[in-house]
Formats: C-alpha cells, sequence, structure tokens
C-alpha cells in the first residue's frame, strides 16, 4: 500500500474515531457537534500554524545573504518550488522544519546548532528533505492529523470531568464499560495514527530529498544529527514534534509506538537501498 493511500485512510479512520467519540458522548446533536469542532479546528490550523509555531520557537527570518536562504533558494528552483521564507532558530540543538499551509506560503526553519554542524552537502539533504515535505503538502497532512488528535483528547477529557454529556435517559440501556473504554481508547488510538500517518511522511520526504540530491548528504546529516541531538536535547514542545526532521529527544520518544519518527537506522537504510 502506498503512503498516500495509507495517509488518506488513516486520516479517514481518525475523523471516524471523532465522530464516533462524539456519538458516545452527546448522541446525534454530539456527532454534529464533533464534526463542526472538527471542521473549526482545521481551518485555524491551516491558516494559522505557521506563524504559531515559528514564534512558539523565536525563529528570525534572514535573506538573500545567509547560508540557509541560498541553498533553500537553489533547491527550489531546481524543484519547482516558490521560494520558501528562511528562517533561524536561535537553539543549539541541531534540527530544522518546514511549516506552512501550502508551497505558495510555505517556511523552512533551521536551527542555529544545525547551521554550525553540517556541511553544505549534509545541510542541502536535510532542506531537500524539507522542501520534499512542502512539495508533497505534507505540513497540511501533519496539521489535520495534528488537530484532530488534540480535538479528541480534548472532547474524552472533558466528558471525563463533567461526566459524559448525554442526559440520563439518553444513557438508558448504554452499556457504561463501554462508554469509559471509548474514553480511554479513543485518545490512545488518535495518537497511534497521528504517529503512523508522520512516519510514512517521513520516508517519503527522504525519498523525495534523496530524488532531488542524492541520498549521501542526507544519511550523513541524519547520523550527525541523532547523535548531537542526544548531547544538546531540544527544547521543543511535543505537538511540534512531528514538524522536526528528527524528531527532539526526551523521555516520551523512547514509546517506538507513539513515535512521530521511524528510527534514524531504518531511515538510512531505506535510504542506502532505494530502487
Amino acid at each position: 500500500m502506498s503512503n498516500v493511500v495509507k495517509t488518506t485512510l488513516l486520516l479517514g479512520v481518525m475523523t471516524g474515531l471523532f465522530l464516533v467519540l462524539g456519538q458516545v458522548l452527546g448522541g446525534g446533536p454530539g456527532m454534529v457537534t464533533g464534526f463542526v469542532l472538527a471542521v473549526v479546528m482545521n481551518f485555524g490550523s491551516y491558516w494559522f500554524s505557521d506563524k504559531i509555531v515559528l514564534r512558539m520557537y523565536g525563529a528570525q527570518e534572514v535573506g538573500p545573504g545567509h547560508r540557509l536562504y541560498q541553498i533553500v533558494s537553489g533547491l527550489a528552483g531546481r524543484s519547482g518550488l516558490p521560494q520558501p521564507r528562511c528562517y533561524v532558530i536561535p537553539q543549539e540543538s541541531p534540527n530544522a522544519f518546514a511549516t506552512g499551509r501550502d508551497p505558495d506560503h510555505a517556511a523552512v526553519a533551521a536551527t542555529e546548532g544545525i547551521l554550525r554542524i553540517l556541511t553544505d552537502d549534509e545541510l542541502e539533504g536535510v532542506l531537500a528533505h524539507e522542501l520534499a515535505h512542502v512539495k508533497h503538502r505534507d505540513i497540511l497532512i501533519s496539521s489535520v492529523a495534528a488537530t484532530l488528535a488534540a480535538a479528541i483528547l480534548m472532547v474524552a477529557r472533558f466528558a471525563m470531568f463533567f461526566g459524559g454529556g448525554r442526559s440520563s435517559d439518553d444513557r438508558e440501556g448504554s452499556n457504561p464499560i463501554t462508554l469509559i473504554a471509548m474514553l480511554v481508547l479513543a485518545p490512545i488510538a488518535a495518537a497511534l495514527i497521528q504517529a503512523a500517518i508522520s512516519r510514512s511522511r517521513e520516508y517519503d520526504a527522504d525519498a523525495g530529498g534523496a530524488a532531488l540530491v542524492g541520498p549521501n548528504g542526507l544519511v550523513s546529516a541524519l547520523r550527525k544529527i541523532e547523535s548531537a541531538s542526544r548531547a544538546i536535547p531540544l527544547d521543543a514542545n511535543p505537538a511540534t514534534a512531528h514538524l522536526f526532521i528528527i524528531k527532539p529527544f526526551s523521555a516520551q520518544s523512547l514509546l517506538g509506538l507513539f513515535s512521530t519518527h521511524p528510527p534514524t537506522e531504518e531511515r538510512i537504510k531505506a535510504l542506502l537501498h532505494r530502487d
């Protein structure tokens, strides 16, 4: 199954999970409310996620005279993409991400740390990976998945705190064990689906970047970034972990099932054994 088909199916399952949770908690009106909430949150994510995440990390825009801008500009021209805005994040931990709702409104950000430790070839591999995300519109897909997962968690927590949301008449004949299981398992399922979507998109972005500049620079960069990130973890918000080229190291990243990134060695193996 291709990653595109897999992503579409997983997003459909997550949306269905959201609607089912609304149905369980509030009947027909609850399902409609859940759907409206999902639409509103996805709309906000679509338009404002790039501004929010760049401000969150104190990213500073750089122009044509900067090394980051020059490499991104060359890669964008070769990819047939519009010139993205370029930002530097004032952190020593090496990492990078792309954001923006579509190729015409994309931004690429890199930490001071990654600019310091990578050669031009390695940085080119990383930035080609990020531009592949832009070309595949992965930023939008990831934002929708993250928003739906957060909404499911919010609804479940709200229901637990207030004891559900349906009237006592509506609950007659319902199974309380089923309700409790739904409230507990729905957020876990949403997190697993979000992580699976993110991992599949990482493999595609690796392949897209390698197709543009070859795999060697990215392979070397991934090894360097992972090693340096262990020594200097990135002070990152967990909600944005899926954006980075390597997931910021933390205690949570030890849980493989919930990881938004495939293991680095598996990514390297896939890059070196491309057809």
